[in-house]
């Protein structure tokens, strides 16, 4: 698989296997992210918007608790939220 980090030039339809990705930041937006499903005759839209850093400070925070006292190794997300109990 080749990793495509900037298509800005590239004026071609994509790849069947390849998955579109876009990055975009400005002015005073905070987090705000969207997730396009398209298909044929439809799109699928998932998204998530932050108006405060506060949300990332404290996913960060909790994080770093979690982690206290763990042995090395690699963790996630889902380990966190699963000890949380929340979902």
């Amino acid at each position: 698989m080749i990793n495509t980090f900037d298509r800005f030039a590239k004026r071609k339809k994509r790849d069947k296997n390849e998955i579109g990705i876009s990055s975009l930041r400005g002015g005073t937006i905070v987090g705000e992210q969207e997730l396009y499903f398209c298909g044929r005759d439809e799109v699928i839209t998932l998204k998530h918007e932050a108006y405060s850093k506060e949300v990332f400070a404290v996913g960060a925070v909790n994080a770093a608790i979690f982690l206290c006292g763990r042995c090395p190794g690699l963790y996630d997300m889902s380990m966190l939220i699963e000890n949380k109990g929340v979902g």
